[in-house]
């Protein structure tokens, strides 16, 4: 809709967030806000901002969310949010997602926004977990893939990858306590974790259980993350719990060809992988070295990424626009 203009409110700018950033430039006025910690300051810019704009978009049902719902309320705009992370998640055994005073808040926002945007059929079962209202207040948008950018080139070496943030709850959740102890049996294969540290002392047990031919990476830039993704064989993601994987780096892997090998317990990113990959229960060491020996001699790597043209950047940028103009209206 020409002319009209949003405020884009996000606390951590992750991939899928910054693909619906230009979507959203492409039709709107945008104007971007980081929120801080700074929760006063933050709600005063928000505040100050909602003024100038029609309406308010949101990735993620945190603490951000609903300092731009009380804005959006006082100064009645319109307020869309986008969840199925962490935000709709729970799992008190590994202390991830809406527990505790974080589930009344995202009760909150899922029943006073204006749309909810879950990003797959399994967000938006966990947050009909959160709050019964009525089903029209949501829609799914699903995730999608950036085959374009996330594409063979060259040659697969015998490398097996898994890509996340390295933290304590990661180390469960994400399964790289896993992953680093399936390489003491295939040593010599390389395998790499790569993702920022946000916790030295977890970075440090990591280093501490992995045997020779395990690189912990740290942050990369995407060039140089690609490039991995395009060298390895196979990529792991051995989840206690995942969200939609379409969008990261499950799908980013697949789309390169990877061989994905991927845990029964995080049940949504069977979405993901279909019959392209290898399923392995969560936390059992040795199917995963069985799984990797498997996805090693497979040839499933060109299915993994047919499976990823499906969801195309496309298909969600219109779906996006359509359900936005419909808010407007």
């Amino acid at each position: 809709m020409e002319g009209k203009s949003v405020l884009f409110v996000y606390r951590v700018m992750r991939t899928w967030a910054n693909r619906d950033l230009d979507t959203l430039k492409k039709k709107f006025n945008v104007t971007t806000i980081h929120a801080t910690k700074k929760i006063l300051k933050t709600f005063i810019n928000i505040l100050k901002l909602t003024r100038k704009v029609d309406f308010v978009f949101v990735w993620f049902a945190g603490w951000h969310a609903i300092l731009s719902l009380f804005a959006v309320k006082i100064l009645k705009k319109k307020i869309i949010v986008v969840v199925g992370g962490y935000d709709v998640a729970y799992d008190p055994k590994i202390g991830y997602g809406a527990i505790g005073w974080r589930r009344v808040i995202t009760k909150y926002i899922l029943e006073n926004s204006d749309k909810i945007l879950p990003f797959s059929e399994f967000a938006l079962d966990r947050t009909l977990d959160i709050t019964k209202i009525n089903k029209s207040n949501f829609e799914v948008v699903p995730l999608a893939c950036d085959a374009k950018k996330f594409r063979p080139n060259g040659k697969k070496e015998n490398i097996i990858l898994t890509v996340g943030f390295v933290s304590h709850t990661n180390i469960k959740r994400k399964g790289f306590e896993t992953f680093v102890k399936s390489a003491r049996y295939l040593p010599n294969l390389r395998f790499v974790l790569a993702g920022g540290h946000l916790e030295k002392d977890a970075v440090d047990y990591l280093k501490k259980i992995a045997p020779k031919n395990v690189e912990i990476t740290g942050y990369l830039p995407e060039k140089q993350l690609i490039k991995f993704h395009q060298k390895a064989k196979v990529y792991c993601q051995l989840s206690y719990q995942e969200g939609e994987m379409v969008g990261g780096a499950l799908g980013e892997a697949m789309a390169c060809e990877c061989v994905p090998v991927v845990s029964t317990k995080a049940i949504a990113l069977r979405k993901t992988v279909g019959d392209c990959g290898f399923y392995v229960p969560y936390g059992d060491v040795k199917a995963t070295v069985k799984a990797i020996k498997k996805a090693l001699k497979s040839n499933k790597g060109r299915s993994a990424r047919k499976r990823m043209l499906k969801f195309s950047i496309k298909k969600r940028e219109e779906k996006l626009i359509r359900v936005i103009n419909e808010v407007l209206h």
